[in-house]
C-alpha cells in the first residue's frame, strides 16, 4: 500500500498542473520508476524529500495567473 505523502503529491501535481514526465525530468527518474515509487511499489531511501524539493521546484518556477 503506498504511503499517504505520496496521495498527497499525486493531489498536489493535479491541483498545479504538474505532469508525471515533469515530475519524473525534475527528480532525475525515468517516469516509470517515479510511478513505481508513487504507487508503493518502489521505496527508496529519501524519495519523499526528493520528490517534494522537486514538485516545489516546479511550482515556484511556474508563474502564476
Amino acid at each position: 500500500m503506498p504511503a499517504q505523502w505520496t496521495a498527497e503529491i499525486i493531489g498536489e501535481m493535479h491541483l498545479r498542473g504538474v505532469t508525471h514526465k515533469r515530475l519524473a525530468e525534475s527528480v532525475g527518474w525515468h517516469p516509470k520508476y517515479l510511478s513505481a515509487v508513487l504507487n508503493g511499489k518502489k521505496t527508496p531511501a529519501g524519495a519523499e524529500v526528493k520528490i517534494r524539493s522537486a514538485l516545489s521546484r516546479i511550482v515556484s518556477a511556474t508563474p502564476t495567473e
